[in-house]
């Protein structure tokens, strides 16, 4: 299959911009991506034909009139081979209390710690591998509520993207798995990456979104990862699959953006006590019912 690469330089000052209005277009197909010691940043996005990734580019600019975006991006066709592994550079081995996430390319150069546990993954172009702050900021409360509360809860990874969250819970012994997307790849790299750690029968995963992936569904602990604008269009339903006594994590929240998250779930959920953290330039919000 054809794979055609959108790249185009921007300023590392209009990232936070940009972010956003990635967010309020609910485009999938684009990301920033930042390399802080040099001091460049980049939109790309990869598409399987030229003229998607030239119409993705012009509905962007048309948005972001205001950035003085480059007039034409370079886009070109990615042989095989550099499709297949050109996310891997921005996948790098971290880890929070005793889980790590290893790329599964790092396998035997890999030394598990005495005590701890691993989770291997190749996160292929889904959203997930711990390194992103978003991402981490989850992992850290998933892993705060397993030391609090014990795994016997139910878990529910709403937007799963490459499974990290729902995988790492049941890395740390949780049995009652839910994770999903509206994005069917996604659903696809989670299951492969269920079955690098032989937990394919581990994790219920499935193509769903915020409505049709939690009816009828409850949680001791829910988690979404997703820009705020859809956290707080869906927040009915978001408080609503956690359990009595359970707790609702959100991130992929900018840092300026918290204080409205913040009034919009505490409207929602009434009488829940809410706590949230920073970690660069974003925020999660927490919310106990």
């Amino acid at each position: 299959m054809a794979v055609f690469e959108l790249r185009a330089e921007v300023a590392p000052e209009t990232i936070d911009a940009l972010e956003e209005i990635l967010g309020e277009l609910e485009e999938q197909r684009l990301m920033v991506l930042e390399d802080k010691p040099s001091a460049k940043a980049w939109l790309v996005g990869y598409f399987p034909a030229r003229p998607e990734a030239a119409a993705a580019w012009l509905a962007f600019v048309g948005v972001a009139k205001s950035l003085a975006l480059p007039v034409e991006p370079e886009v070109r066709e990615l042989p095989d081979e550099d499709w297949k592994n050109s996310y891997k550079i921005h996948f790098k081995a971290s880890k929070f209390g005793r889980l790590n996430w290893v790329p599964v390319w790092e396998r035997a150069a890999f030394t598990l710690p005495a005590g701890e546990e691993v989770l291997w993954l190749d996160p292929g172009m889904a959203f997930g591998t711990g390194n992103h702050e978003t991402t981490r900021l989850c992992c850290e409360r998933l892993a705060d509520f397993s030391t609090r509360r014990g795994n016997a809860g139910r878990v529910i990874d709403a937007g799963c993207g490459s499974g990290i969250l729902a995988l790492s819970a049941a890395k740390l012994g949780f049995k009652k798995i839910a994770g999903f997307d509206n994005d069917p790849e996604a659903i696809r790299v989670s299951g492969e990456n269920a079955e690098l750690n032989d937990m394919a029968e581990g994790v219920d995963f499935f193509v769903g979104d915020l409505v049709s992936g939690l009816r009828d569904r409850q949680a001791d602990l829910v988690m979404a990862n997703i820009q705020s604008d859809v956290l707080m269009r869906f927040a009915t339903e978001l408080c609503a699959a956690v359990a009595p006594g359970g707790e609702l994590v959100l991130s992929g929240i900018l840092g300026r953006e918290l204080d409205d998250v913040r009034a919009k779930f505490a409207d929602t959920a009434k009488g829940w006590a809410v706590a949230s953290r920073v970690l660069g330039e974003w925020a999660d919000l927490s919310l106990t019912s």
